[in-house]
């Protein structure tokens, strides 16, 4: 194994580590704060039944961006749609033999890197097009969409531009999963995709991009509209009536 595989080999294990242990964290951050107030927003669902629903609206179609603002729901809508396709369509390289289902998603996945490439680009014209957003945009905030554009580009330069051995990158990567370490083919387009996605998953669990997971913890979306039937009291609170 050259030196450059095994750089990379233990680049992945550090960034899989941090991601994974970054996210738990986070998680139990967030399920772990308290919240005092009763706070859904209205009009609200009034069971259980019904918070479920609008979750599953708000997961899978942005129901609440479609009523803020078209245009950054279509664009936003088009990148995650995308990038479920495309993560799907790379569970290929982490299965064996690949999943059924991941291989009837194949033909979608392999062009699916255009319309994301489209909704990221429109969300990062909205930072500087959009008065009120621009104003409120951060250097983290350009860097990011910077960064998952240069993911993309790289991926569809390594299918169309610079042809890559997919077979070795699997080999390389099922040899990461099950600790018999394999030597990463060789391709300039390879190695700066791979960098971008090892700094990605590094990043992941301290940027915004953390929405994902706490959207569910979101008390304006998680809670019942049942302030009048039922007396609403934190756990922190819960405990000093006990005393």
């Amino acid at each position: 194994m050259s030196g450059l595989s095994l750089a990379f080999t233990l680049l992945f294990y550090f960034a899989g580590a941090v991601m994974a242990i970054g996210v738990l964290l986070r998680v139990a951050t967030y399920a772990r704060t308290p919240a005092p107030l009763k706070i859904p927003t209205t009009p609200a669902p009034t069971t259980a039944t019904g918070v479920g629903l609008r979750m599953l609206r708000e997961v899978v179609f942005f129901e609440s961006l479609f009523k803020a603002s078209l245009w950054t729901w279509l664009f936003g809508w088009l990148f995650h749609a995308s990038l479920l396709l495309v993560l799907v369509r790379h569970l290929r390289y982490f299965t064996e033999p690949v999943w059924s289902w991941v291989a009837f998603a194949q033909p979608f996945g392999m062009y699916a890197a255009f319309p994301m490439v489209v909704g990221l680009a429109g969300l990062w014209a909205r930072r500087f097009l959009v008065d009120r957003v621009r104003y409120i945009s951060t250097l983290s905030d350009h860097l990011m969409l910077v960064l998952l554009l240069a993911i993309a580009l790289s991926g569809l330069a390594m299918k169309y531009l610079f042809p890559t051995d997919i077979v070795g990158v699997k080999a390389f990567f099922l040899g990461l999963m099950l600790f018999d370490w394999q030597p990463l083919p060789t391709g300039g387009a390879l190695y700066l995709h791979l960098s971008l996605v090892a700094a990605l998953m590094i990043i992941f669990p301290f940027s915004k991009l953390l929405h994902a997971p706490g959207l569910f913890f979101s008390p304006s979306r998680n809670q019942i509209d049942n302030p009048r039937e039922t007396r609403h009291l934190a756990a922190w609170a819960a405990r000093l009536e006990e005393r």
